[in-house]
C-alpha cells in the first residue's frame, strides 16, 4: 500500500528523471546557453558612423558578453571596428483587398571592416542585413509604431552581436 509520503517520493523521483533525461538530449544536440564570446582582442575602438543606439548596442555588448573593453583612442586599441554606414529601411510587403497596407518589410544593413593595431586589415568590408516581417493595422497604428520601434531595436542589437561573433571568428582562423 502506498503511502502519500512515498508517493510524494516517487513523483519527485519521476521528475527528476525526466529533466535528467530532458537536458542531456538538449545537450547532446549542441545545445548550450548563451555566454561569454571569446574574442582574441582586449580592447576595441568604435570608429565610423553608428547610429547612437548601434553603438551604444555594441558597447553594451562587448562589456557584458566579451573579455573585452571599449576605448575611446586609437592608440589603446587593439582592434578598431570601423562601421563604414548602417541603413534602415522599410518596404510595403502585402495589400488587404481593399488596398490598405497590411504588411511591411523592416531591413537594417550595417556595413562595416576592421584593423588591427598595426593598420592590418583583419576583416574586409562586409555586409550583415537582418529582415524582419511587420504585421500592420490602421486600427492599432500607435501599436504598430510601438512595435515597429522595438522590431528596430532587436534588430540593432542583433546586428551588434553578428558583428562580434564575426570579431569572434578571428581567434580561430589565426590559430
Amino acid at each position: 500500500m502506498s503511502t502519500p509520503r512515498n508517493l510524494n517520493r516517487r513523483l519527485l523521483l519521476q521528475g527528476a528523471l525526466l529533466g535528467l533525461f530532458s537536458v542531456s538530449g538538449i545537450s547532446a544536440c549542441g545545445f548550450r546557453l548563451r555566454g561569454s564570446v571569446t574574442i582574441p582582442y582586449k580592447s576595441i575602438l568604435i570608429s565610423g558612423r553608428p547610429s547612437p543606439q548601434l553603438r551604444y548596442d555594441l558597447e553594451r555588448i562587448i562589456a557584458t558578453g566579451t573579455n573585452a573593453k571599449v576605448v575611446t583612442s586609437g592608440k589603446d586599441a587593439d582592434l578598431i571596428l570601423d562601421i563604414v554606414s548602417e541603413d534602415s529601411t522599410r518596404q510595403i510587403l502585402t495589400y488587404t483587398a481593399t488596398g490598405q497596407i497590411s504588411a511591411y518589410r523592416l531591413n537594417n544593413r550595417v556595413v562595416f571592416r576592421a584593423f588591427d593595431n598595426t593598420g592590418a586589415e583583419v576583416i574586409a568590408e562586409s555586409d550583415i542585413y537582418v529582415i524582419r516581417d511587420l504585421d500592420f493595422t490602421t486600427a492599432t497604428v500607435l501599436a504598430s509604431d510601438i512595435q515597429q520601434q522595438q522590431f528596430l531595436e532587436s534588430m540593432r542589437s542583433d546586428l551588434a552581436l553578428q558583428i562580434l561573433r564575426r570579431i569572434a571568428t578571428l581567434g580561430r582562423v589565426s590559430k
